[in-house]
């Protein structure tokens, strides 16, 4: 029996999703389609929504870090040609979907077979790890926002106890013991929870409130914060950059940074990196996309937004990576200037380290920097120090801030930056899981209000299992294993479901009738191929990495003064593992429920007709029973 195509808008107008989705028996629970969907207001709107989330943390502090580690500029066209044929067509996917059944990624997934149902789920599921762990950035974030506005920043020495200088700042750096010292007040394992931070847990009750009063309309109130979320952080990025280009040091920085490595191009972990990268860029699986778009028109060319999305998404971690290294460039040449003055310098008798060419002393000054620089000194070496996540942010990037001048002001306006990148990505995370949530059950969208404000209370008081001495440790354990495997998961039965199940040239029949032109036919063996099996052999990549290396997390050694690599404890393992099972539980739930659902149904009407007697005619006219028994069939069917 052939499927139905996607909805019309008469369809989606006049039909119910009880309707839809084959009469489930679940009218008293589900949300039927408004008449008028809440849409938006223009245009602009939609992209500030859609760039603000796709944009986030991972482009200033993630991105950069990988293009230095794996190849320079020959990552950053392995990252182009992966978003070519994995990232955009999958992009343009969700998109499609989205905005032709006009519902969230419950919605979809249902409407295009009720077995499918548990795809959405795990998305909401998924997105709420991400918000758990991700609004603790923005309160640390808002931690160095109020520190920021001193004449002296905290940060720049460090502190004295009667006369003598703490001994693990000495040992260390005043950025590093401010930051796990003074902000996280870290313990030295996972396993040592110590007492909750009452700073970060002000500060986290503050960023909770923040997306709870921007989503408290929906969109309507988020994308009023969004005008500002989604803009301001490129303004910074902007002047970050002239001020960065005009640093001593600056070019060194980006030449390192695009020095292009071809010989990374054989190996597999960095092509499993810049799939990941691509995959998180964009927001894959999360469904807040799915989300996003369900409120556009159905004429919209959805297939433009997904190059757009995409381009500015790239540009966007281009321009943070010029940033990022030219700041560092110039942090790291200050630091090899600081050790020539202390090492070479206070040498009285210099004249026999370097020979007597060097009469002159500006002569001498800038041969042995030279010198320095280029033979003796690993340039390289200090500026892979802290370029990664919480280190580039928190420590390398608020070091190199410091040395500025006027750096109250930069470091304000750099977490304001980062603030604003967060929210507008908590802003679409929040919108993946109420979206949903809200389509799916009547109750819930009557008193969507509520729904919002229990969400935020709830994520808050989880939340609290971050703000512990040892919270930092959870949220690496969050980052690294709540979302990555599931989403990846999501993404493989999302992109099987649309271009196997449903079909891929039945896809494209309906983006045709609801755009009015048709896609090339290169996006069916795309989707149907080679972006399925890209993400396959990531999802191998993935899992064998995580099975056979153990997993470590990186901890701060309070009497060293260092960082070091431990191995997680067992508890700590089965922790990873009930976060990736309880994300992707909803799959095979959803599918079983459906399964004995259509059996229940098949059972109940065979009893049902068998109270009638069959009729043999000819003719082959159809009774009102043998219609019945059509639109079940044709509901229930799963092709």
């Amino acid at each position: 029996m052939e499927k139905q195509p996607l909805p019309t808008e008469d369809d989606m107008t006049g039909t119910t999703e009880s309707e839809v989705n084959g009469h489930a028996g679940e009218e008293g629970e589900q949300a039927s389609e408004p008449p008028g969907r809440v849409g938006w207001n223009s245009k602009i709107e939609y992209f500030l929504a859609q760039v603000g989330f796709s944009v986030g943390l991972g482009n200033v502090w993630r991105f950069p870090y990988l293009c230095h580690q794996n190849g320079g500029g020959a990552f950053l066209l392995l990252y182009v040609l992966l978003m070519l044929v994995v990232g955009i067509p999958l992009l343009f996917l969700e998109l499609a979907a989205g905005q032709a059944i006009r519902q969230g990624s419950i919605g979809v997934w249902k409407y295009i077979s009720p077995r499918l149902a548990g795809i959405g789920y795990s998305s909401c599921v998924v997105c709420f790890f991400v918000a758990l762990y991700y609004n603790v950035i923005l309160a640390w974030s808002l931690f160095y926002l109020g520190n920021s506005f001193q004449q002296s920043l905290p940060w720049s020495q460090c502190p004295e106890q009667g006369n003598v200088t703490v001994k693990e700042c000495e040992k260390s750096s005043p950025t590093s013991y401010f930051w796990y010292r003074k902000a996280l007040d870290i313990t030295d394992s996972i396993s040592d929870t110590g007492s909750f931070n009452p700073y970060i847990t002000c500060c986290l009750l503050v960023a909770w409130t923040v997306v709870c009063l921007g989503m408290f309309k929906g969109i309507k109130t988020s994308v009023k914060v969004m005008y500002f979320s989604s803009i301001f952080p490129y303004l910074v990025l902007f002047c970050f950059l002239v001020r960065g280009l005009l640093l001593d040091g600056a070019l060194d920085g980006i030449s390192y940074m695009f020095y292009p490595k071809l010989e990374i191009w054989g190996d597999v972990q960095v092509w499993r990196q810049a799939a990941t990268q691509v995959f998180f860029a964009l927001g894959l699986g999360f469904g807040s996309i799915i989300a996003y778009s369900s409120y556009n028109p159905r004429n919209n060319n959805c297939h433009r937004d997904a190059f757009t999305v995409s381009a500015i998404n790239f540009l966007t971690s281009v321009l943070a990576t010029l940033v990022v290294f030219a700041v560092l460039g110039f942090r790291a040449k200050g630091k090899v200037v600081e050790w020539l003055l202390v090492h070479v310098f206070s040498n009285n008798d210099w004249s026999q380290t370097f020979g007597p060419h060097c009469v002159l002393l500006n002569f001498y000054v800038y041969a042995c920097v030279f010198f320095f620089l280029v033979l003796n000194c690993d340039l390289e070496k200090e500026m892979q120090k802290g370029v990664e996540g919480t280190g580039l942010a928190f420590i390398a990037f608020t070091e190199a801030m410091s040395l500025l001048p006027g750096s109250p002001f930069w470091s304000a306006l750099f977490f304001l930056m980062l603030l604003n990148l967060g929210l507008s990505t908590m802003f679409g995370t929040m919108e993946g899981i109420l979206a949903p949530l809200t389509d799916r059950f009547k109750t819930l969208a009557n008193n969507k209000t509520k729904f919002t404000i229990f969400s935020c209370i709830i994520g808050f008081l989880i939340g609290l299992l971050f703000t512990q001495r040892c919270g930092s440790y959870f949220v690496t354990m969050f980052d690294d294993y709540s979302a990555t495997l599931p989403l990846i998961i999501v993404v493989v039965f999302e992109t099987f479901s649309v271009s196997w199940l449903y079909g891929a040239d039945r896809f494209l029949d309906d983006i045709e009738a609801m755009l009015g032109w048709r896609p090339s036919i290169i996006y069916k063996y795309l989707w149907k191929y080679i972006s399925l099996l890209a993400m396959l052999g990531l999802l191998g990549a993935t899992g064998i990495r995580m099975f056979i290396t153990r997993p470590t997390y990186m901890a701060w050694n309070q009497e060293k003064a260092t960082e070091e690599h431990l191995p997680y404890p067992g508890w700590a393992l089965a922790v990873m593992a009930l976060l990736i099972i309880f994300a992707m539980m909803p799959v095979p739930v959803a599918l079983i429920h459906a399964v004995l659902q259509e059996r229940t149904k098949r059972t109940s009407r065979d009893a049902e007709t068998g109270q009638y007697s069959i009729v043999s005619t000819d003719d082959k006219c159809e009774t009102p029973m043998t219609e019945l028994d059509q639109r079940n069939r044709t509901s229930a069917s799963f092709t």
